[in-house]
């Protein structure tokens, strides 16, 4: 049985996508015989809080579903203030560098990326001709915050470009989640060994019900997910033309107050706020509205949202508004429908051609029928673990 670390900053109870896509990676591995640990902080996001029940612990190690998890002191923090969030991060580098200091480190290593510092920390520590380190890059920092806003082509992120080009450089194979990622980062390392490795879930197929949450005759149209600066919701809240449909929003996030109190505001407007659910509970709600939308406040290299994988294996069509590599995966499996990312007035002419009759039962057996044949997490999984 090979022993596997997997080092990363987000793993449940926190919710969202990185954890989730973590833990799946945790447990895929496991069950394919690893011994698998976890290094990540004490739970914090999304609030930017530690947890309650892990409040006052600098450390703590738990056995959970067959997985060692160890969980490291961080100087929480979800602050816009961009150097009250470089000392987060740091603060979790520092954690890391004890850890390494104490405890013996196994030969092969998983470190997902980003935060750049955070696996800069690693590949600089555990760097070492006996060991295999694998990067799991979900998003091109720094490019995706200067695409944000959050950056600007200074020194600072001149420095970060080489902390980025370190990181491909020391990985002996590079796990990327788009096609784009990956010739990115071939373009830097021509010879550099790279695995295409998506979001898929993990769960099981759910039959498909057409189910009503809703006495109205209008498209019920969902999102859910972070409330976030890069979704852009409160943004969508006030460009939408609600005519023809409803508006549900699960989540929380930096945006959920102004988003609250903007419902408040305008009450003829049909938009429910929900809170917050388990990944469970979720799936379930889910499958009761007709139409789920996928934005993003500006279309950003590299990213490909995991809500289009998890979205189709539960039959949901999609109204994808983010732009780039999403959008050819929403086109070439037919998953539903596309507006022009940040063109507000697009994405209203776009719904107002959606019927109803788009969105019966044989729309979602295709699009499930589509993530079954294209997005098996078991699939992908098992071509990586030949690698390592």
């Amino acid at each position: 049985m090979k022993d596997i670390l997997i080092i990363t900053s987000y793993f449940p109870p926190e919710t969202g996508a990185a954890s989730n896509r973590i833990f799946h990676l945790a447990n895929g591995l496991k069950k394919r015989h690893f011994n698998v640990s976890v290094l990540t902080p004490l739970p914090n996001y999304p609030t930017g809080q530690i947890f309650e029940a892990y409040r006052g612990k600098f450390k703590t190690s738990t056995v959970e579903n067959g997985i060692l998890i160890h969980r490291l002191w961080i100087y929480a923090s979800n602050s816009k203030n961009k150097l009250l969030r470089l000392i987060a991060m740091l603060s979790y580098s520092f954690s890391l560098v004890w850890f390494f200091a104490w405890n013996k480190i196994p030969k092969q290593v998983i470190v997902q990326s980003p935060p750049l510092l955070v696996s800069f920390t690693c590949m600089l520590f555990l760097r070492s001709k006996k060991r295999q380190l694998i990067l799991n890059v979900s998003d091109l920092w720094p490019i995706a915050g200067l695409e944000l806003g959050a950056f600007k082509r200074n020194f600072s992120y001149r420095i970060l470009e080489k902390i980025e080009r370190f990181n491909y450089k020391k990985a002996d194979l590079i796990l990327g989640q788009s096609d784009e990622i990956l010739a990115h980062i071939l373009s830097m390392f021509p010879k550099k060994e790279t695995f295409l490795y998506r979001n898929y879930p993990d769960f099981e197929v759910p039959n498909i019900e057409i189910k009503s949450c809703s006495s109205s005759d209008k498209i019920r149209i969902v999102y859910a997910g972070l409330l976030g600066i890069a979704q852009g919701i409160f943004k969508l809240c006030e460009s939408l033309d609600y005519n023809s449909f409803e508006f549900h929003i699960y989540g929380k996030g930096a945006e959920q107050k102004i988003i609250e109190a903007f419902i408040v505001a305008n009450p003829n407007l049909p938009i429910i706020y929900h809170g917050e659910m388990t990944r469970e509970e979720l799936h379930k709600a889910l499958i009761q509205y007709d139409l789920a939308i996928i934005p993003l406040l500006n279309r950003i290299y590299g990213s490909v949202p995991s809500k289009i994988f998890e979205y189709a294996k539960l039959g949901l069509p999609m109204l994808y508004f983010g732009g780039g590599e999403g959008e050819d995966l929403m086109l070439k499996h037919h998953l539903g429908w596309i507006a022009k990312a940040g063109d507000y007035e697009g994405l209203n002419q776009v719904i107002s051609t959606i019927s109803k009759s788009d969105l019966q039962l044989k729309k979602r057996e295709m699009i499930q029928q589509a993530a079954i044949e294209h997005f098996d997490f078991n699939k992908q999984l098992n071509a990586l673990v030949v690698k390592i």
